[in-house]
């Protein structure tokens, strides 16, 4: 993995996503930053995702050990950009966070401040607050095109930087889903995507989308992973997009992607083909939030190590 890494940095990717809530990132990602000659190469973008069980009972000094253990981990003195999540806004506490964490910028644990999976209302209520938050992380991509409705406006205004997740929506926005019949999904982060295609209008739609992209990718000599993450990384606001790792060194696939360069043409197809495709109902992760949905039953919402569930 820290080759990857390396192979990543030598092709100019210097910023890494991760959360607290990811098993053993900021300890791996904290270790490869010990093994460079300059740590200042590259900058790590974490996450604080309280538990939602837990949320009521989260107070001052358990707000500050986060931010501490997160810099232990990560082996430095200051957190590149802490990004946080607030599972229900019913639950009174999104506030206090947001100020602790201003505090702690205040006093240099953390250098930029950001917010993942808030709709556009709590975004605009936390800039109301304090103007201060850079970036929104937010499930985007040709299928899931929820944050066109009003976040991206909202991100435009205030500066706000949009860094959208699931650009290759698990991986169905690939060659591998061509041409086949509808897929099963064998694990949540598959049966998430999958359930955002059945919301726009099910896999026949799905299918017409990648020979479209499949199309375009011929065009450009290049496969339908990198037209629709290029899509995506166009479109206003977005500033960057998150790709994984991977099993294998993407390193070369993603810096082709980087400089690839879609024309009008290309863009009129992919629009054609999205009108005929529904938009996800609502809000950036409002679906997942709403406990009467089939997409908030998949979702694990206390992963802080000691919890069960």
């Amino acid at each position: 993995m820290l080759r990857r890494f390396a192979e990543l940095v030598d092709h100019g990717f210097t910023t890494f996503d991760c959360a607290d809530i990811y098993t053993g990132t900021e300890e791996l990602l904290g270790e490869f930053r010990d093994s460079l000659s300059d740590a200042d190469t590259i900058q790590v973008h974490t996450k604080f995702v309280p538990n939602k069980d837990s949320l009521a009972e989260l107070n001052n000094k358990k707000i500050a050990s986060a931010i501490d253990e997160s810099l232990r981990k990560l082996r430095v003195e200051t957190l590149d950009l802490v990004q946080f999540h607030w599972w229900d806004y019913d639950v009174p506490g999104v506030d206090r966070l947001y100020d602790r964490l201003l505090h702690a910028q205040s006093i240099g644990k953390i250098r930029l401040l950001g917010v993942t999976n808030f709709n556009t209302g709590a975004l605009k209520n936390l800039l109301s607050q304090d103007a201060s938050l850079v970036s929104m992380q937010a499930q985007y991509s040709l299928i899931d095109r929820r944050p066109e409705r009003q976040m991206m406006e909202c991100c435009s205004t205030a500066n706000v930087s949009l860094l959208p997740y699931g650009v290759l929506a698990g991986g169905f926005l690939t060659d591998k889903y061509r041409a086949c019949s509808a897929a099963s999904a064998s694990n949540r982060s598959l049966q998430k995507y999958r359930l955002m295609i059945d919301e726009t209008g099910g896999w026949d739609l799905l299918q017409r989308l990648l020979d479209v992209l499949a199309s375009i990718a011929t065009k450009h000599e290049a496969g339908i992973d990198a037209i629709a993450a290029k899509w995506v990384l166009e479109q206003p606001a977005v500033a960057a997009i998150i790709l994984g790792i991977g099993s294998r060194s993407r390193a070369e696939s993603n810096l082709a992607m980087a400089s690839l360069a879609l024309d009008d043409e290309d863009r009129r197809r992919i629009a054609d083909c999205l009108a005929k495709q529904a938009i996800p109902s609502g809000e950036p992760y409002d679906l997942e939030r709403d406990a009467s949905s089939v997409h908030s039953r998949i979702i694990r919402r206390n992963l802080q190590e000691g919890s069960a569930a």
